[in-house]
């Protein structure tokens, strides 16, 4: 029986070079147009952590440390293709450790040297460190998710998965996935689009179920690493950044918004992420994320990210910035057809 998620394990895949420097390869299936895709990069870099203990301080926690949270800033516009990642020991503690992460890849103005494209702080801690007080707060996704087809708003999951609706839910098909290749990597449901609506704090909220589905694997589970993923997976969201996009841009110029919308790219400027609850070694089937945009201005956007798993319970979340610019950047002067 091969591994869990097997392509995505290869495709995060890192391997110790010596002195605090390892290597990956990004794949060029988990790219927005020419770019890795933000979250796949930093499941890669979560990897990097996991590694790293391993290899470099395998006898520092008598459980193996996993990251409990993450900083990283996108420097530079990644590439498909070989990467190394420098790793520098900031702190090494008996509860928490954190490290300073670089990852390079050749620049594109000069390929024979490195050039520093994302950076980062990473903490983590094992398990049987994680001890002291624990309390419920009683928080819930509000506004409430439309309802599903069970009692108390709950949604019937196989169902869901079996038919492609339940409730006010259905499934979605990412839209634009010739250049968004990432979105391949999971099934998504979401609100049908006449229940889907704005919040009535004024800000845009996106609710959706997820399955990971990494290289088409039907039997994908989230794991804690794909979790970071999709910390990072909202293209419901960015259909209505375009929509905003578009809708603005014809205003601004007095013409018509155009049928195509899809001429923007959203890189990732910074991300910040809480690592909650570990998932089980095996992996779940079904993720919830709560997507909350509050301000578009300057070309910059903001989103505040919530992953539940199908008992309620908080796995992660994380805010970043984001900048709306032309897709013509993405591109740039790397040529799509020939990834």
């Amino acid at each position: 029986m091969p591994p869990l998620n097997a392509s995505f394990e290869d495709a995060i895949r890192v391997t110790p070079q010596g002195n605090n420097k390892y290597s990956a390869n990004l794949r060029n299936e988990w790219c927005i147009g020419t770019v890795p895709h933000g979250g796949y990069t930093t499941a890669v870099i979560y990897n990097l952590a996991l590694v790293h203990f391993a290899h470099a301080h395998p006898k520092q926690y008598d459980t193996p440390a996993a990251p409990i949270s993450l900083q990283l800033a996108f420097l530079r516009r990644t590439a498909a293709g070989p990467a190394t990642l420098e790793v520098g020991d900031v702190k090494i503690g008996a509860r928490t450790s954190t490290i300073h992460i670089k990852l390079l890849q050749p620049s594109e103005k000069n390929p024979a040297q490195l050039s520093v494209n994302v950076v980062g702080y990473i903490t983590v801690s094992p398990p049987s460190a994680e001890v002291g007080i624990s309390a419920p707060t009683g928080w819930k996704p509000y506004p409430a998710p439309p309802p599903g087809s069970l009692p108390n708003g709950k949604i019937d999951l196989p169902t869901l998965a079996r038919t492609g609706k339940d409730g006010a839910w259905i499934k979605h098909n990412p839209p634009f996935l010739e250049f968004r290749r990432a979105g391949a990597q999971l099934e998504l449901f979401g609100p049908d689009k006449d229940v889907a609506r704005e919040q009535p704090t004024g800000s845009t909220t996106i609710d959706q179920w997820a399955r990971f589905r990494p290289g088409g694997d039907k039997n994908g589970r989230w794991t804690d690493a794909a979790v970071v993923y999709l910390l990072d997976m909202f293209p419901k969201a960015l259909d209505g950044f375009d929509t905003l996009s578009a809708t603005a841009e014809a205003n601004a110029k007095g013409e018509a918004v155009p049928e195509t919308k899809a001429r923007f790219w959203y890189p990732t400027v910074t991300l910040n992420i809480d690592m909650k609850k570990h998932l089980p070694k095996e992996g779940v089937e079904w993720l919830y994320s709560r997507i909350v945009t509050k301000v578009v201005q300057g070309g910059r956007t903001d989103l505040d990210v919530t992953v539940v798993d199908e008992n309620g319970d908080v796995i992660a979340m994380s805010t970043q910035v984001g900048l709306i610019v032309s897709a013509s950047r993405n591109v740039g002067s790397r040529k799509l057809g020939k990834l």
